[in-house]
C-alpha cells in the first residue's frame, strides 16, 4: 500500500523516481513508494523539477505546492504536497 501520511497542510509521499526514461508516466508503487518514471536527465535538479511538475499534474494542483523535503540527491524522495488530504491523494492517484 502506497505510504501516504497527513500532516498539518498538506500530504507527505514517497515516491522513487527513475531518471532519464523515455517519458513522464506513473510506473506503480514500489515498496510503499510511488514509483515514477521520468525523462529528465538528474543533473543540476532537472530531475528533482521534473518530478515536483509531474506529481502536482497528477494531483491537480499548483506546482509550488510541491516540494521535495528528503532525498534531493537520490531516487527516495519523500515530497510534501501543501494543500490536500491523504483521501484526496490516494483518490486522485488511484491507490
Amino acid at each position: 500500500m502506497l505510504d501516504i501520511r497527513e500532516d498539518t497542510g498538506g500530504v507527505t509521499i514517497r515516491v522513487r523516481v527513475q531518471p532519464r526514461a523515455s517519458k513522464n508516466q506513473l510506473a506503480g508503487e514500489m515498496d510503499g513508494a510511488l514509483k515514477v518514471r521520468l525523462a529528465a536527465p538528474p543533473v543540476d535538479g532537472a530531475a528533482n523539477r521534473s518530478c515536483c511538475e509531474f506529481i502536482a499534474g497528477l494531483l491537480g494542483v499548483a506546482k509550488t505546492r510541491v516540494e521535495i523535503v528528503h532525498g534531493h540527491t537520490g531516487r527516495n524522495k519523500t515530497v510534501r504536497v501543501a494543500g490536500i488530504t491523504a483521501v484526496e491523494a490516494r483518490d486522485r492517484l488511484k491507490y
